[in-house]
């Protein structure tokens, strides 16, 4: 070990008031010989070379610590470049990339720079995490780009998950460096797909989301079946708005009861539900937007996440000539504020607010907000007039220390279009901090003896278990974090009860394909699709 870097992690491991610029202002005390200051990777490298074993080391030498403290690691991934039946009137049309999306977004780069490679884009995002600190042995797969559903199931759709899988099971524990991308994507039969994912079920990165983005109108019992054969388990939809006036105007192309159709059929199937909802449409205004957000939660939608996306003019869209022609106007930012303070308080305890706005570069925007703090803005402007939020974001427990002395349960029930929803979770007795959570659906008589997909018939559906925390090896014990405290066995056991008290014999899970031995080790066995548990 070199002095330099001797005295570097002496001082890291020293300091008690540890803040954003702390390191900084300790490498600027340290540079290299060269007159430059060590980069993240660098001290990362050199941390796992000296085989030093402190965490408090490890956590504070991390780059951009948030990406894993929601217990996994996200790789999002764009599809290619290909053409959306919707005609919005909102959305960019960049021919270098898919439908929605503009090149310089940071995702969108990455995906540019590996020629929408699925492989090389998987691959390299996850040596990339690796290599600034991050565990990536739980992944989630964000697939984007438009409208998934539209590409063809057998010529597109399959070998790019067969490849996202094959990617997640070469990475290994010591492999540090990145692949070269390919201009093609490999020809995959539905054999290679299933053999990639049985690898991933014991792999070093297992997979434990895969996330598809499509329209609600391309939403069938078929193409539910087939995003369910490639290991889906969460849809992201855009809801946009329930006002059908509203929906016509910007040429969506789709009226609201086609988004309850879409969101029915998911939960029966049981998908988690992202939806993503915009207020500035044209048309709207905002006693219109707070009225349509307070409807996303009745039973015919009910969203599990929610991402809010302001309305931002680009140029070459409708939305710009209607600009440019002063036939549309965006809030001010005082406006969008109203409309924020008045909406997100109103997001349910069972939902997870992700995002309040996209990330496009400023450069891009015409017109409307420009500001990437505006979620903080909002935020600081609804805590001074009181009110505390309750979403499951604003109550993370990121990576704080629990015990089971601190915790308490707490089930909240609410109906769906299919039935019964419990949202079971365990959250701080002190601060209302959320440590992990099930989503438990309990469908009607009806759609439970005639479910579209048969192995669910008559059985209750687990959707969705989450242990918040910062993520730890798949091995890893620690009596103190909530990876490894057993909430998430105590949760099944919750549920199970739920279930027979509902009358039913049979719980299924929609299990990821890297969560399948987790699965197995708490009773349930694999069927076609799903995973199920009979109960005594």
């Amino acid at each position: 070990m070199n002095t330099k870097e001797k005295n570097i992690f002496t001082e890291i491991s020293n300091i008690k008031d540890w803040d954003e610029n702390s390191l900084q202002k300790i490498l600027r005390k340290y540079k290299k010989k060269d007159g430059r200051l060590y980069r993240n990777d660098e001290l990362v490298k050199a941390y796992k070379n000296l085989k030093i074993d402190n965490r408090l080391i490890a956590e504070r030498i991390r780059l951009k610590p948030t990406r894993t403290n929601s217990g996994v690691a996200t790789v999002t991934i764009l599809t290619k470049p290909f053409p959306c039946p919707g005609r919005c009137i909102f959305c960019p049309n960049d021919p270098s990339m898919p439908k929605s999306y503009i090149s310089c977004e940071p995702g969108a780069q990455r995906a540019l720079v590996s020629h929408f490679d699925p492989y090389a884009q998987v691959y390299n995002r996850l040596i990339a995490l690796k290599n600034i600190g991050h565990n990536i042995q739980k992944v989630e797969l964000l697939v984007l780009g438009g409208s998934w559903s539209a590409y063809n199931y057998k010529s597109y759709q399959i070998p790019f998950i067969t490849e996202c899988f094959r990617a997640l099971n070469d990475v290994t524990e010591n492999i540090i460096e990145y692949v070269q991308p390919k201009d093609f994507i490999p020809d995959h039969s539905i054999e290679d797909l299933e053999e990639e994912q049985i690898k991933n079920e014991h792999a070093y990165c297992r997979n434990v989301g895969l996330v598809f983005e499509t329209r609600p109108d391309l939403i069938t019992e078929e193409e539910i079946i087939n995003m369910r054969t490639l290991g889906a388990t969460k849809v992201q939809i855009g809801i946009q708005t329930l006002n059908d006036e509203i929906i016509e105007a910007n040429s969506i192309g789709r009226k609201t009861k086609v988004v309850k159709k879409a969101i029915k059929l998911l939960r029966l199937a049981g998908f988690k539900i992202h939806g993503h909802w915009m207020p500035n449409l044209y048309k709207s205004n905002v006693q219109k937007d707070i009225d349509d957000y307070k409807k996303l939660w009745q039973k015919d939608i009910s969203p599990d996440e929610l991402k809010i996306y302001p309305t931002s003019i680009i140029e070459n869209t409708h939305l710009y000539n209607l600009y440019k022609s002063k036939k549309y106007l965006p809030y001010t930012e005082e406006e969008l504020l109203t409309v924020l303070s008045n909406t997100i308080p109103y997001t349910p305890r069972y939902c997870r607010l992700s995002r309040i706005i996209r990330d496009i570069p400023s450069g891009e925007i015409v017109a409307g907000n420009k500001k990437t703090n505006l979620r903080q803005i909002a935020e600081e402007k609804i805590k001074k007039e009181g009110i505390i939020l309750k979403d499951i974001r604003s109550r993370e427990i990121k990576n704080e220390n629990i015990s089971w002395d601190n915790l308490q349960l707490e089930i909240i029930k609410y109906r769906t279009s299919t039935g019964k929803e419990y949202f079971i979770s365990y959250k701080t007795k002190d601060t209302d901090k959320i440590c992990g959570f099930l989503r438990l659906s309990i469908p009607n008589i009806f759609n439970r003896q005639f479910n579209y997909i048969r192995e669910l018939r008559n059985s209750s559906i687990i959707r969705e278990v989450h242990v918040y925390g910062k993520a730890l090896n798949i091995d890893e014990k620690d009596t103190h974090r909530t990876q490894h405290l057993g909430i998430g066995k105590k949760l099944l056991e919750i549920a199970e009860d739920i279930t027979r008290k509902n009358y039913i014999k049979k719980i299924s899970v929609i299990s990821a394909i890297g969560t399948r031995e987790y699965y197995k080790k708490n009773g349930f066995q694999k069927d076609s699709l799903y995973m199920h548990k009979l109960l005594p």
